[in-house]
């Protein structure tokens, strides 16, 4: 591991790559891209490493892709994985907990309940432990809405447009709770990008932007190396020369980065603002969740060169992968991987939802979300049978299907 705080172009340890040939495979149908187009099929190997650890840990992965519209339940059992993909538009930052998960879209955020009484009726009959069901959406407008995170009851977000936190209020499109310091007023403007949030107990600890710049866009001038981590209760900045951070973590009694431009998963210390690099990946780090000592950790490929040029990982790194990598923290080495090789090319979040090793979410197409009706309890006595619950199929309309290896 490295102590410097601004880590070299150049590879300490290696790439971590995978090595041999993965032994499962899986792909959708063809989805519809927007604009009515025909997008190709979402298709992935995975190691079986990758497989036995998710089944072994007893959870599911959640990933959201805002360049292919999907929404990812990737499940584990015998050995293999089956993914479930669900559409919605631009999907972004997740917070997850066993009773209820929130979605960040486009110029929405969505609302999800988990009904658990529910979930064994849906097809096939006792298979699903859990059923996330949409419950709202509120409409906040374009704000660019990147990280969320539940904090008690209550749901943060990072408002990327508009360089602050926010909660939500029925009355308004968002509430702003909390902007940096270096940002000196509430402005659309983009001024920090700011993105990632880390939760500790009952509050929001750090979170990353990509500059400490206080004009309209002015992250990008020195996107490459500008990147900042910063202590909310503070407002100071803990660690700079950070390169396009993203998904700060407080995890194990430590405090995590991805230095995306490096390709790297960090850990910080809070204290002298040095990094430790833990791995280096070989893609765009973006998206990460913690199961013990397991970090699953997002991969996603460089786009066009306005937005990502110029960063470190390209004067090293020529094949830039796009998946989901399961590093031992205490070794930095590679457990399994889950690659996409078509479809997906971009990952924006990654959440773990601990304890259910089988759960569907129901999607907005007409054939899911119309067959489901949940009431009181008190009106159940009146319900005819067949209003009860209406069975879902793990297959959407427009290409939201599950993958099956």
């Amino acid at each position: 591991m490295s102590d410097e705080n601004s880590p070299s172009t150049e590879p300490p340890g290696g790439v971590i790559t995978p090595s041999g040939p993965p032994s499962g495979s899986s792909a959708s149908r063809d989805a519809t891209a927007p604009g009515g187009e025909r997008a190709k099929p979402i298709q992935y190997n995975y190691s079986p490493p990758f497989a036995e650890l998710l089944e072994g840990i007893g959870g599911t992965l959640l990933i959201s892709t805002y360049q292919a519209g999907k929404l990812m339940v990737v499940r584990a059992e015998g050995g293999k994985l089956n993914t479930l993909l669900r559409h919605f538009e631009k999907p972004m930052g997740m917070a997850v907990s066993p009773q209820r998960m929130a979605l960040g879209g486009r110029r929405d955020i969505w609302s999800f309940r988990n009904a658990l009484d529910i979930a064994p009726q849906i097809q096939p009959e006792q298979h699903h432990d859990a059923c996330l069901v949409p419950r709202s959406s509120h409409v906040t407008g374009d704000i660019k809405t990147h990280e969320l995170g539940f904090v008690g009851d209550e749901l943060w977000f990072v408002n990327t447009r508009f360089s602050c936190l926010c909660t939500l209020d029925e009355s308004y499109s968002f509430v702003p709770r909390w902007r940096p310091p270096f940002v000196t007023e509430l402005a659309a403007d983009d001024r920090c990008h700011l993105n990632g949030l880390a939760i500790e107990g009952d509050q929001v600890r750090f979170v990353t932007a990509h500059g400490d710049a206080n004009t309209e866009q002015g992250w990008r001038e020195n996107r490459a190396h500008g990147g900042v981590m910063v202590d909310v209760a503070s407002g100071q900045i803990i660690s700079r020369e950070l390169s396009m951070p993203h998904s700060p973590r407080v995890h194990g009694g430590h405090t995590w980065v991805l230095n995306s431009g490096y390709g790297q998963l960090e850990m910080v210390n809070i204290e002298s603002g040095k990094r430790d690099v833990v791995a280096r990946l070989p893609g765009f780090t973006r998206g990460l969740a913690f199961w013990d000592r397991f970090a699953f950790v997002g991969l996603s490929k460089i786009r066009e060169k306005r937005e990502f040029g110029g960063l470190p990982l390209e004067e090293w790194l020529d094949d830039k992968r796009c998946g989901v990598f399961a590093i031992d923290v205490s070794s930095g080495q590679l457990v399994g991987f889950m690659e996409f090789t078509q479809g997906c090319s971009e990952i924006f979040d990654v959440q773990f939802l601990p304890g259910f090793k089988r759960p569907t979410v129901l999607g907005l197409s007409k054939p899911t979300v119309d067959g489901v009706f949940i009431v009181p309890p008190d009106a159940m006595s009146d319900a005819a049978p067949e209003l009860l619950v209406q069975s879902e199929s793990d297959e959407d309309d427009k290409g939201d299907e599950s993958a099956d290896a």
